[in-house]
Parts: C-alpha cells; sequence; structure tokens
C-alpha cells in the first residue's frame, strides 16, 4: 500500500528505464511514484506471483530468493538498485526485507505504454510509396497500396475486406484530422490531397515533420502502442482521405503482419541463422539482454533498419511485447521478416534465453 510521499525526482532520475522518459511522460510517471515503507523481514512479493508491478528497491537491503535455494541481496542505492526488482511474471523469486526498507512500485503496463510513446514519439508518418521515380499524378492510390511492402504479408482477403470497410471521408484545407494528445482511433490513407505532419515543441511553436501527398499512410503508431497521438496532422488542401477504425486495423493489418513465438520456437529459429533483436533501452539490454542479442531501441528503429540484413530473419523482443510489436510492424512494413517473442521477458525464466 502506498504510503502516500511521492519519491524525490532526483531519485527517480536516477532508475532505469524511468530515467530516459522526457519531461512530459516523466511528469507523469513521478506523480503515481509513491514511497512504500516496509519493516524487516516482511515479503515484497513471492515467487508464482503475477502482480503486473514494476518494483524498485530505494532504500535498505532486500533478499531475493529462488526455488532452488539461491539467495541475492540487494542493497538500496546500488548499481543493481537502479534496475527494477526479479522483474518477470511470474515471479522466479521470493523478495523478503533483511532491514528497514523503501520501494516504489509501478504498474508495468503504464511504464511500458509511457516508453512506448516516448520511443514512437515524432514517428507517427509512414509513407506507402512505390519507388523512386514513379510519377504520383499517375499512381492510383489503391495500386500503389497493393504494390507497397506494408501490404504484401497481408492475406489478400484481408485487404479486400480493408477495402470495402474503409470510410470515405471528405476534408477542406486547414482541417486538423489527428490532434497531438489525443486517443488514437483510425488509421488513414490519403486518396487525394496534401497535408502536413507538425509537433508542438517545448517553446509551444509547431515543428512541420514531413508533408503527405496521395497514397500517403498516417496513424498507425497510436494504435500500435495503445498510445496517445504524437503528431499533428492538418490538410494544407482540400481533398478526401479514407480511414479504417482500430478494430478493423487491428483484425486485418496489425495481427497479419505479426507472428509470435514462444521461447523454445524462438531458439530453433536462432538456431537456424534468425538474430535476436531487443527493442528496449540500452541500459535497460545491458542489464538483462538477451546474451548475443543486437540491440536498437524503438526510437532509433527507423533510422537504423539500414544496417540490418534484409535475408536475415528478426525476432523482436522487450518486456511486455508491446514496443516489440510496434517494432515488428515498422519492419515488417519494410519488408523484413519479423517475429516477435511473445509475452516479453517478463514472462520468461531468468537464464532461460
Amino acid at each position: 500500500m502506498a504510503d502516500g510521499q511521492l519519491v524525490d525526482k532526483n531519485i527517480l532520475k536516477t532508475l532505469v528505464p524511468p530515467n530516459a522518459l522526457n519531461a512530459e511522460n516523466f511528469q507523469e510517471l513521478s506523480g503515481k511514484a509513491f514511497i512504500e515503507e516496509v519493516g524487516p523481514g516482511k515479503v515484497i512479493f513471492k515467487s508464482g506471483d503475477v502482480d503486473r508491478k514494476t518494483v524498485y528497491l530505494l532504500e535498505g537491503e532486500i533478499t531475493l530468493a529462488d526455488d532452488a535455494g539461491g539467495v541475492t541481496v540487494v542493497r538500496g542505492g546500488s548499481d543493481v538498485a537502479k534496475h527494477p526488482l526479479s522483474n518477470t511474471q511470474p515471479r522466479k523469486q521470493t523478495a523478503r526485507t533483511k532491514s528497514p526498507c523503501k520501494i516504489t512500485r509501478f504498474d508495468s503496463d503504464l511504464l511500458d505504454i509511457l516508453l512506448t510513446w516516448d520511443q514512437l514519439s515524432g514517428i507517427e508518418v509512414n509513407e506507402i510509396i512505390l519507388g523512386e521515380g514513379e510519377d504520383d499524378a499517375d499512381c492510383d492510390w489503391m495500386t500503389r497500396i497493393l504494390q507497397s511492402q506494408a501490404f504484401l504479408q497481408v492475406p489478400p482477403a484481408n485487404i479486400q475486406a480493408m477495402f470495402m470497410r474503409m470510410q470515405e471521408l471528405p476534408v477542406r484545407a486547414g482541417d486538423v484530422v489527428i490532434k497531438q494528445g489525443d486517443d488514437g482511433d483510425f488509421y488513414y490513407i490519403i486518396k487525394h490531397g496534401r497535408a502536413k505532419v507538425t509537433r508542438a515543441s517545448k517553446t509551444g511553436t509547431d515543428l512541420v515533420l514531413a508533408t503527405l501527398k496521395d497514397g500517403d499512410a498516417f496513424g498507425e503508431e497510436a494504435l500500435l502502442s495503445e498510445a496517445k497521438r504524437n503528431a499533428n496532422i492538418t490538410m494544407e488542401t482540400d481533398g478526401t482521405l479514407m480511414r479504417l477504425s482500430k478494430e478493423n486495423f487491428n483484425a486485418l493489418l496489425k495481427e497479419p503482419m505479426l507472428n509470435w513465438l514462444s521461447l523454445d520456437e524462438a531458439k530453433e529459429r536462432v538456431a537456424k541463422g534468425a538474430k535476436l533483436l531487443d527493442v528496449r533501452l540500452e541500459s535497460e539490454h545491458s542489464n538483462n539482454g538477451i546474451p548475443g542479442s543486437l540491440n536498437i531501441p524503438l526510437f532509433m528503429l527507423r533510422l537504423k533498419t539500414d544496417s540490418l540484413n534484409p535475408d536475415v530473419p528478426y525476432i523482436v523482443y522487450c518486456d511486455t511485447g508491446r514496443r516489440s510489436s510496434a517494432a515488428a510492424f515498422l519492419l515488417g512494413e519494410r519488408g523484413f521478416e519479423t517475429y516477435v517473442l511473445q509475452g516479453g521477458l517478463m514472462e520468461q525464466t531468468p537464464g532461460a534465453a
């Protein structure tokens, strides 16, 4: 039970991965970072618990005991204490206080959503293009979509259903189609017209990130990450948009482009030449990344895709599967063969990978 006092923000900024959040998302998390004071000899969590909480030791000493009899002592303020305690679900260790302790714990899904939202910031737009040299005016928008990398692995029946379920939306110059901070509700494709992508800066001015034209798609990141919109989309001309609801997007596009693997299945594919790709932050990867895995944080993925081998399958992982599913979708749009580790690291036995 939270004791009511918030964790000092200077202390919170030493914890991994909260220390990597931008100011807005860090502020959101800090308002939920309550100190819990726990007396000696008390159990913080038990082996086998499924609590969906991320727990940090701030002060004092605790023991982490596994079912095989192994015991580890963690001290507040140490490098180990900067990371979550035994961060797997179900818990594989029992945490018990050795001395009076102060801890804080977050809802794991809240933390992961904030991290995903944070790392997807500024990459709201996905351009669907045929290739260099094509004349946009001569390309039918449906043909451009059918020939794009994004839809090569989507079953034809799903593509047909997508076109049937899309709604046509007439728009005027100046209309704000997507507003930064709103919930994700639709996936959009520009049938005719031109729009600009902007994002509010810390100074209050709008930064222009991109210009969109016929055949360009936008809005998928907020649907993938269950996060808020991270940019504004404003029409520069009159035009027509085609939009697909979140429910239809998930059923027709998202799921067919995501291939989930169990840990055993992932090991089999690695043995046959697949590569593991950790899309968490570098600090998270260095703490408990799977040995031999590559590390490209989600927010860097679009800039680093050229460093990946298009002939090699990639098995993407994070803590929960949320960031990795977004990453796999983005890589799939670019023609990579990708898989996602089911449940992420939190559902794997320590050392099993």
